[in-house]
C-alpha cells in the first residue's frame, strides 16, 4: 500500500510527467486518426523521426527550433512573474525588423559590431514592445492580454508599414525588405556546412539560444531581481507590503520577456530569412512560444528542450507528405498535448483519490472494533 501511494504521489505531483504524459496521448491521438484515413501509423512515425535524426535533419531542426526557443523563453519568463504574455508574436516581429532596419542601413559596419547592434537593436524594440503594455497596465488598469493582442496587430501592420518604406523595400519586385548585408549574417561557413553535412542554412543562432536560457534561468532563480517578480507573480499584494515596487516588477518582466521575443525575431531573420516579407497574416511564432512554455514547464531549460521538440515536431510534419500522411497531423498532435497539459490537473486528482481511501479504510474499521466490543 505504501508503495502504490509513493508512485500515485510521484505522478501526481511530478509535472514532467504530466507534460511526458501529455505528449504520450497527443501521439495516440494523432494514431488514431491516421488509422481512421486507412494510413500505416509506424510508416508515418517512422518517417517523422527518420527525418529529423539524420545529422541534416537534425540540423534543420535546430534551426528551426530557434526562434521556437526564444518565444517560449519569453513566454515562460512571463509565467514565472505572473503575466500572461500573449504578446511575444508582435515583440518577435517588432524584434526582427528592428534588426533587418540595422542590418539594411548600416550593412558596412564589420560583424563583430554590426551583429551585436543587430542583437541589441531587436531586444530594446522587444523590450519596448512590452514595456508599452506595462505602462497602460499600471497606469489606467488596462487588461495587458487585451493590449498585447492588439500590439500583435500594430506589429503586424507597422511592419508591413516599413518594409515599403523605399530605403528599406526591396530594389526588386518582391514585396519584401532588402536583404540584410551578409555581414549581419549568423549564418556557418559554407565549406563548413559542407564538411559536417549540415542544412544549408545551419546557423550559430543556437548558441545565443543557449546562453539566454542560462541567463534567463539565472535571473529567475538566482538573483534577488528574480525573487521579487517571482513574489509579485505569486502575490502582488503580499509582495507590495513586503517592500516590493510592484508597478516597477510589472515593467521589469515584460521589459525581459520583450527582449527575449525580439532577439528571437532577429536570430530568425540573420540565421536564416535574411529579408522580411510583407506578411498577409501573423506567422504565430509567438503563439507557438506559448505551446512551448507550457511543455517546458515554464523553465527557462525546460523551454529550451521543448523548443528543440517542437522545432522536430515542425520539420519532421513537414515530410510527412512523402509517406502519405497529412502535414497537418502535427496540428493535431500539437493541439491534444496542450489541451491534455491544460487538463494535468486530473492527473493530480490520483493523489486524493488515493488518500482518501485510507481514512474511509480506517473508519470501516473503527467501526468494526466497536461492534466487537
Amino acid at each position: 500500500m505504501d508503495k502504490k501511494k509513493n508512485v500515485f504521489t510521484i505522478i501526481a505531483e511530478t509535472r514532467i510527467i504530466h507534460i511526458l504524459l501529455s505528449i504520450l496521448l497527443g501521439f495516440a491521438v494523432g494514431a488514431f486518426f491516421l488509422l481512421i484515413m486507412g494510413l500505416d501509423v509506424g510508416a508515418a512515425y517512422g518517417r517523422l523521426i527518420s527525418s529529423v535524426t539524420s545529422v541534416k535533419g537534425f540540423s534543420y531542426v535546430v534551426v528551426y527550433s530557434i526562434p521556437y526557443i526564444m518565444t517560449g523563453l519569453s513566454v515562460a519568463f512571463s509565467f514565472r512573474t505572473g503575466i500572461f504574455n500573449i504578446g511575444s508574436e508582435g515583440q518577435f516581429v517588432m524584434g526582427s525588423m528592428a534588426a533587418a532596419c540595422i542590418g539594411i542601413l548600416l550593412g558596412q559596419l564589420p560583424s563583430a559590431i554590426l551583429i551585436p547592434l543587430c542583437f541589441l537593436g531587436a531586444m530594446v524594440v522587444g523590450a519596448v514592445w512590452g514595456i508599452i503594455v506595462g505602462f497602460l497596465k499600471n497606469k489606467w488598469g488596462i487588461n495587458e492580454v487585451l493590449s498585447m493582442i492588439m500590439f500583435n496587430w500594430i506589429a503586424f501592420y507597422l511592419s508591413n508599414f516599413i518594409a515599403g518604406i523605399p530605403a528599406i523595400h526591396s530594389d526588386g519586385t518582391a514585396e519584401a525588405t532588402k536583404n540584410i548585408s551578409e555581414n549581419a549574417s549568423t549564418l556557418l561557413s559554407k565549406e563548413l556546412i559542407a564538411d559536417l553535412g549540415l542544412c544549408p542554412t545551419a546557423n550559430w543562432g543556437i548558441l545565443v539560444a543557449l546562453l539566454m536560457t542560462i541567463i534567463a534561468w539565472l535571473i529567475i532563480d538566482k538573483t534577488t531581481l528574480g525573487y521579487r517578480l517571482k513574489a509579485v507573480g505569486f502575490n502582488k499584494t503580499a509582495a507590495e507590503y513586503g517592500g516590493i515596487n510592484v508597478s516597477r516588477s510589472i515593467l521589469t518582466a515584460l521589459a525581459i520577456s520583450g527582449a527575449l521575443a525580439g532577439l528571437g525575431g532577429a536570430l530568425q531573420l540573420m540565421g536564416m530569412g535574411s529579408r522580411i516579407s510583407v506578411f498577409s497574416s501573423q506567422e504565430g511564432y509567438g503563439f507557438a512560444g506559448i505551446v512551448v512554455a507550457l511543455m517546458g514547464c515554464s523553465n527557462p531549460f525546460g523551454a529550451f528542450f521543448a523548443g528543440i521538440f517542437y522545432g522536430a515536431l515542425i520539420y519532421g510534419g513537414s515530410k510527412l507528405n512523402l509517406v502519405g500522411a497529412p502535414t497537418q497531423l502535427i496540428n493535431v498532435i500539437v493541439g491534444t498535448v496542450v489541451l491534455f497539459i491544460a487538463i494535468s490537473v486530473i492527473f493530480q486528482r490520483l493523489k486524493y483519490v488515493h488518500i482518501n481511501k485510507k481514512p474511509k479504510a480506517a473508519a470501516v474499521q473503527s467501526v468494526k472494533e466497536g461492534d466487537d466490543k
